[in-house]
């Protein structure tokens, strides 16, 4: 019987687990850390959890399948409530004891179409296939600017508490949603603060006439994909108007062609002077930070909310070196030169993660069986995996690397049924 490793137990190596057992195929999980939840779990070392930190997408809209979150939670839960549904999500379907904790995978190499997975301990374990759910939220991108900053400098990813920014002179750079969540704590504590940003946004409430704003795009009008920019456009304008009577920049592009930003307590803040807006660093010099409008502040901390490069170092260290552009990716899964690895989580989206989750597991399982059965509905998936696909259902996106692995909800949740039904068809 064919056995695989899973690595890490965060959302997506947990629903891999649930996935792979239900299916009845043998597997083990390494997490290098003592329990459950990824980057949800703030006793880790390297997270980019914060106290104030909530989920951009509503508790509706965002649970596994078949396994809902609490009623009781509120409409956007907490990082600890997330952090106790993913565990309870574990206790539910019973994982922890297909887990190996505090074991870190250090390197997967591949043999022929098997893998040899060297763990922390030393062991070396072959497998059939390596599960990598490791997140992509937790390697910091830190851009470089003409000159030094002498005073205190970091990532958000190091980033834990208001209470670190009381009374000093900050500046956030980055206007990412947790950029937004950071400058309003800033807004709050600190001394004096300011947000710098490279580029306009788009700010959607969180609510859009009484519901969680993913939750009436889901139930109310189904707009087809080329039209809903548009309306959204026009529905902002109504809801929140034009955010260059804060000091922001303009959007230079359309509504949904980059990722949304969930946050109108900045808008808040900005308006009512508990923080100002900037536009790109020009240059750095001791304390102070001169800016793209010649603009010029003296700052105690900068913040860089400037986020993460998706990396894989078990992978690396075995010789596996995957492109940052995710064109050698097959639906965002699938390695096209390594049939037998498959990478879960590498995927942002207008919506929540853990259904998008949930189906790429069940695509997953379906395609190990297939695998497993070598016959005619592999041959037909592999003839598939080949062939480029575009998973934007016609949107635009911006071309950047945050938008590498960007997929249209909607779009890419069907893409992923009608290859499963394609593969399961075959297989009969």
């Amino acid at each position: 019987m064919a056995r695989y490793c899973i690595i890490g137990a965060g959302p997506s190596g947990l629903a891999a687990a649930r996935a792979l057992s239900e299916a009845g195929l043998g597997f083990d999980v390494f997490e290098q850390h003592s329990d459950v939840g990824g980057l949800w779990d703030a006793n880790r070392a390297t997270t980019p959890v914060y106290e104030s930190a909530h989920f951009i997408s509503s508790r509706t809209q965002s649970a596994f399948d078949d396994f809902p979150m609490p009623a009781d939670y509120p409409d956007y839960p907490s990082w600890q409530q997330i952090l106790d549904y993913i565990r309870a999500f574990a206790d539910k379907y019973e994982l922890r004891k297909f887990i190996r904790f505090e074991t870190a995978v250090v390197k997967a190499q591949p043999v022929g179409i098997a893998w040899d997975v060297t763990l922390s301990t030393g062991e070396t374990l072959r497998y059939d296939g390596v599960i990598a759910g490791v997140g992509h939220d937790w390697d910091p991108v830190i851009p470089e600017y003409p000159g030094h900053f002498s005073g205190q400098s970091y990532h958000t990813l190091d980033y834990r508490s208001a209470a670190e920014l009381e009374g000093k002179k900050v500046l956030v750079v980055g206007a990412g949603n947790s950029g937004c969540d950071i400058a309003c704590d800033a807004a709050a504590r600190a001394s004096q603060s300011w947000i710098s940003m490279r580029r306009g946004y788009w700010f959607l409430p969180k609510h859009v006439f009484g519901q969680p704003t993913d939750a009436f795009f889901h139930h109310g009008p189904q707009l087809p994909n080329w039209l809903a920019p548009s309306m959204l456009r026009i529905l902002l304008r109504i809801l929140v108007g034009d955010v260059r009577r804060f000091g922001l920049p303009k959007p230079d592009h359309a509504p949904l062609s980059t990722h949304p930003i969930m946050n109108t307590q900045l808008l808040h803040h900005l308006a009512h002077g508990d923080i100002a807006a900037k536009p790109d660093i020009a240059e750095l010099r001791g304390r102070s930070v001169r800016f793209t409008d010649g603009s010029e502040i003296e700052a105690d901390v900068i913040l860089w909310a400037t986020g993460f490069t998706p990396t894989i170092p078990c992978l690396d260290a075995g010789g596996v070196h995957l492109s940052e552009s995710g064109e050698d990716f097959y639906l965002n899964i699938f390695p096209r030169d390594y049939p037998t690895l498959y990478v879960l989580g590498f995927f942002a989206t207008a919506g929540a993660a853990y259904p998008i989750l949930s189906r790429q597991c069940a695509l997953l399982t379906s395609v190990l069986r297939a695998r497993e059965a070598n016959g005619a509905s592999i041959k037909a998936f592999d003839e598939m995996r080949v062939k480029p696909l575009a998973l934007n259902g016609g949107m635009r996106y911006l071309k950047s690397p945050r938008h590498a692995f960007y997929v249209q909800f909607e779009s890419y949740l069907k893409e992923l049924d009608r290859v499963r039904t394609r593969v399961e068809r075959a297989a009969h």
